[in-house]
């Protein structure tokens, strides 16, 4: 009869009406927070992928956008080293509506690597030192 009795409870625990499980809540992931020396590792290039079209310089015109960090602060002036150009040359940073006028440095790498922009620049733009802003470039 006990043994009857526990049969029947277990059966009733696994009935086949149970509701199904509530869809898993989706899960946000922050962003891992910067390693020290505050420079992320630069990415290697899918070696499959298509590369970039690499921006072709025109008179006073746009050379393209890049992520720029902060360069050495010691290093007084309003300046960008960037791998879009490659001739020290005069040039305009822009952020949202803030433009600057700087000198473009040539940086070795790929056209898509980032830049590294002074502090004087930084602080011209508004732009966060301690963030990675995107900038539109432009000779002239």
């Amino acid at each position: 009869m006990i043994c009857t009795a526990a049969l029947a409870l277990t059966a009733c625990a696994r009935a086949p009406f149970e509701e199904p499980a509530a869809p898993p809540e989706t899960i946000v992931q922050e962003p891992a927070a910067l390693p020290p020396g505050g420079i992320r590792p630069r990415l290697r290039p899918d070696p499959g992928a298509t590369p970039a079209p690499q921006p072709q310089p025109s008179a006073g015109g746009a050379l393209g956008v890049t992520i720029a960090s902060l360069g050495d602060p010691g290093e007084p002036g309003l300046w960008l080293k960037t791998p879009l150009v490659t001739a020290r040359q005069s040039g305009t940073v822009t952020l949202g509506a803030a433009s600057v006028a700087v000198t473009l440095i040539p940086l070795d790498g790929p056209a898509t690597a980032g830049s590294r922009m002074s502090l004087e620049a930084f602080q011209a733009l508004g732009a966060p030192l301690t963030g990675l802003p995107e900038i539109t470039v432009s000779t002239g």
